[in-house]
């Protein structure tokens, strides 16, 4: 029934997922200082993107769409940054031994590595997991810096690059499964 505010709450039966629960990991291969405090200190993510690609096939001029190629877009992070600068500096040198600042050369064989996502339901129990597989950071981003900016604690974000994702968790435990 259109318009009924009743069928609507019927099917919220968990009262709607919270966008501020959530918590992130990463492994850093090259800096694992800054592992223990990303799940603290990572304020803002997303759970990832399913992208498919789209063939176009023509026939008589009209246009048929076929699946294509799986893609994977970056995920980007929002970092506190801590006076210890301890995150940042791990990422910054993570990012140096895959290609150095002052040489182009690599410090690091295994510089890929993973990170999670895990959703919370409000009771505090994990709804889903997300594992990005084969991440690196590929863009560190500046500190704003502003003698005018009062009452504000400073961040940062990292881009990541990826290879895939897995998630497992909910009813469809196995949707970004192998």
């Amino acid at each position: 029934m259109a318009f009924n505010i009743n069928e609507m709450r019927s099917q919220l039966v968990y009262g709607g997922a919270r966008q501020n629960l959530f918590q992130v990991r990463i492994n850093n291969p090259a800096n694992s200082s800054g592992d223990l405090k990303s799940p603290f200190l990572v304020q803002a993510a997303q759970i990832p993107e399913a992208q498919l690609g789209v063939i176009p096939v023509f026939y008589f001029g009209r246009q048929m769409k076929l699946a294509g190629d799986r893609t994977f877009g970056d995920w980007t992070v929002t970092i506190i940054n801590d006076e210890d600068f301890l995150i940042r500096n791990a990422m910054e040198e993570w990012s140096n031994q895959i290609n150095r600042f002052e040489r182009n050369v690599r410090e690091i064989n295994r510089y890929k590595s993973n990170a999670t996502v895990i959703q919370y339901a409000k009771d505090g129990t994990a709804l889903r997991e997300y594992k990005f597989n084969g991440i690196f950071p590929s863009v560190i981003s500046p500190i704003e810096l502003d003698w005018g900016t009062t009452d504000q604690i400073e961040s940062f974000q990292v881009t990541f690059s990826y290879d895939y994702w897995t998630v497992s968790g909910g009813a469809t435990d196995n949707a970004g499964g192998e």
